[in-house]
């Protein structure tokens, strides 16, 4: 039983016919560092979306960019604005707003930046820095925050009053967090709690739970960072509800619920669990807090975070 309403944090949409996504246009089934994306390489739309939520108490959510093509990140922003503006007025609004795609390192990023903020759902940019390891050597992610003109894009975000959704893995922790707390003005949510790979066997030795924790606490040591609890399905890559609540708790613990908020990271997750069962453990995870605090979880920690509106 929910006693508050719910914001989902994290999730997507695709219109496969309006953007184009490499990865869900890609041949069937190939492979991406979350698992086999056949069941999913479909059109996800707000009606989907709303036939998964069925009679969960969830008011809104907040949209992330999934990897457009070269050249569509903008139609994405532009599509997704759509789906925002056709909720408003809607008993759910889903989504209420956006995190958009920019490449920091641009160098029109000025003109990018102001393209995109033109939309006014627009709330905050992801750049993934790292998917897997096996991914990121591929497509140079993980060599981004080394980059001084990359670190000037993250300067530009606070200036604009942009956030940053960080998306990384444990390796990265402790090269991140020089970076990040340079940018004390800049809002930051770590996503999917910081991608606990440990969870599978592939990269338990190259990404400890050590190693993860510890570069949690760093970067939590940082009041302006926060973090969204979503997508551990993807790193073991099957549903593991004990595991899951022992990293819960410790995100818990590190951050400290009022800089914590739920996401669902459908419909990636959707390979593995179904919504309800999700937010029903996650309802019953925080159980043990107070009432304040189950509804900062469930909904106003990410209200706030996101500016949205009352």
């Amino acid at each position: 039983m929910f006693n508050f309403p719910i914001c989902d944090a994290h999730h997507h949409l695709w219109d496969l016919n309006a953007v184009c996504y490499p990865w869900l246009n890609a041949p069937l089934g190939t492979p991406r560092f979350f698992g086999n994306p056949a069941p999913i390489q479909k059109n996800y739309l707000t009606a989907d979306l709303q036939a998964d939520i069925g009679a969960l108490p969830v008011i809104e959510s907040v949209h992330v960019e999934v990897g457009a093509a070269a050249g569509q990140h903008l139609a994405e922003t532009a599509w997704v604005q759509r789906q925002i503006e056709a909720s408003r007025n809607a008993d759910r609004q889903l989504p209420a707003a956006m995190v958009a795609y920019a490449d920091l390192e641009a160098d029109d990023l000025s003109q990018v930046l102001d393209r995109i903020q033109s939309y006014a759902g627009v709330r905050g940019i992801r750049q993934i820095l790292g998917r897997s390891p096996g991914e990121d050597q591929q497509t140079g992610s993980h060599l981004l925050l080394d980059s001084p003109h990359w670190q000037r894009g993250l300067s530009a975000l606070a200036t604009r009053g942009l956030s940053f959704d960080l998306q990384l893995i444990p390796a990265q922790m402790e090269r991140a967090y020089p970076v990040f707390k340079r940018f004390e003005q800049l809002q930051v949510v770590l996503c999917h709690c910081g991608s606990p790979w440990f969870l599978n066997e592939q990269y338990r030795h190259s990404q400890t739970e050590q190693m993860w924790l510890t570069g949690l606490r760093k970067l939590a040591s940082l009041p302006n960072v926060h973090c969204k609890i979503s997508g551990l399905s993807m790193f073991g890559q099957k549903w593991q509800p004990n595991r899951s609540a022992d990293i819960i708790y410790q995100v818990l613990d590190v951050f400290g619920v009022e800089r914590c908020m739920l996401g669902s990271n459908f419909p990636v997750d959707k390979l593995y669990i179904d919504y309800q069962t999700l937010w029903g453990m996650y309802n019953q995870l925080i159980m043990r807090f107070s009432a304040a605090e189950r509804r900062g979880l469930l909904g106003e920690n990410c209200r706030r975070f996101y500016r949205l509106k009352a």
